[in-house]
């Protein structure tokens, strides 16, 4: 009976029950967009990262993320790494911002990444089109099917100019976005230090450890060997790159507030309409209380109908949040959705009704059953 009545109260005004779906389905919308551009940033940031294969990361001091690594390491920095018990090897990377000239005139911001894959730190991931082995040939980097336009190339064997050197597209990964926009360029370590004319800088040093050694205790003996350098964990280097890009950009804070922001206003809005909705009822209600139903009885028909009206709302509003996901894939920005992110929204859209149900059974607990005697 609590359901029945929820569904006629709901549907005996259809304009209204459309304006609080409208309210459901345009918060659930904004905050799945919202914190899926959040996910999907941040997967960009730390994707590289991730697919590292490191225990610590030695960087120069105060680095601020990946592609922001600040000045070079040296070879010295390694043979000390090396020589520290517990550590297995010690891997050079390259991470450097770098200008790419168009063949066709122009030029764009790149990323360099280089790196040998046999040595087992990090490798060109998501390759669609090619191999290692065609990276390492003469000239060869590896570039995204996504930043095609921008580079100004159209696939495999097309050439370009960057810093000192000519490169030849010879592998293509897919989905490998950049946050910055600067896209990744994959390229074998030598290649990458001739392109800047350095045959022994270093970005990053990654340090593999000996099955069994302390990560802390091996981490506090390479900080008192290396002066002028910062040894992190995998995680703490991942918080920092997220640090840098989300917040003190202040990206990530435009996207959470976004997010609060369609919240608040989809809760204003079931409010409003709940409690508009159950004033319209009132002397439904208080022939109910005048038959004997109680208060409990009738403030779970309220929330009978909130709880119907999050369900619809989030039908619809997550159907359309898919939809706009299908269609960033694509995109230098696409959104990210996990089951987990999925729940909270429904959760999110319970809540929300509920709270704003509570403004109607504060109206219903006024209700004098002797009302329904006076008309």
């Amino acid at each position: 009976m609590i359901l029945t009545l929820a569904f006629r109260n709901l549907f005996h005004d259809r304009i209204r029950l459309a304006v609080t779906l409208v309210g459901i389905l345009f918060s659930i919308v904004l905050v799945a967009v919202q914190l899926g551009l959040y996910l999907g940033a941040s997967n960009m940031i730390t994707a590289n990262i991730d697919h590292a294969k490191a225990d610590l990361w030695i960087t120069v001091y105060g680095a601020k993320s990946f592609e922001d690594g600040g000045m070079l390491l040296t070879s010295r920095e390694r043979h000390q790494a090396l020589a520290t018990p517990g550590v297995k090897a010690v891997i050079p990377l390259i991470v450097r911002f770098a200008e790419w000239r168009k063949p066709e005139g122009g030029s764009t911001r790149v990323v360099i990444v280089g790196t040998d894959a046999e040595d087992g730190g990090l490798e060109p991931f998501n390759l669609k089109e090619g191999t290692w082995e065609d990276i390492k040939a003469p000239e060869a980097v590896a570039v995204d099917r996504t930043y095609f336009n921008e580079l100004g190339i159209k696939g495999i064997g097309d050439t370009a100019q960057i810093a000192n050197g000519r490169v030849r597209v010879r592998a293509i990964t897919d989905g490998v976005r950049s946050f910055t926009q600067s896209p990744y360029t994959y390229t074998t370590l030598n290649r990458a230090r001739s392109l800047f004319g350095d045959s022994d800088g270093t970005t990053f040093y990654l340090v593999q450890l000996q099955p069994g050694a302390n990560v802390e205790k091996v981490r506090q003996d390479l900080q008192g060997r290396l002066e002028g350098a910062e040894v992190l964990t995998q995680a703490e280097f991942r918080d920092r790159s997220l640090k840098q890009w989300l917040f003190r950009t202040g990206a990530g804070v435009a996207l959470i507030g976004g997010a609060l922001l369609g919240s608040l206003v989809g809760t204003v809005i079931v409010a409003q309409t709940l409690y508009s909705s159950t004033k319209d009822h009132l002397s439904e209600f208080a022939t109910l209380r005048a038959l004997g139903s109680s208060s409990g009885y009738i403030h779970q028909v309220i929330l009978a109908q909130a709880g119907i009206s999050a369900v619809v709302g989030y039908a619809l509003g997550i159907s359309i949040a898919l939809t706009i996901l299908v269609l960033s894939r694509n995109t230098a920005l696409p959104m990210v959705m996990t089951p987990g992110l999925a729940f909270w929204l429904f959760t999110l859209t319970v809540g929300m009704c509920a709270i704003s149900a509570l403004s109607a059974i504060v109206k219903v607990t006024k209700i004098d059953p002797a009302t329904v005697f006076n008309k």
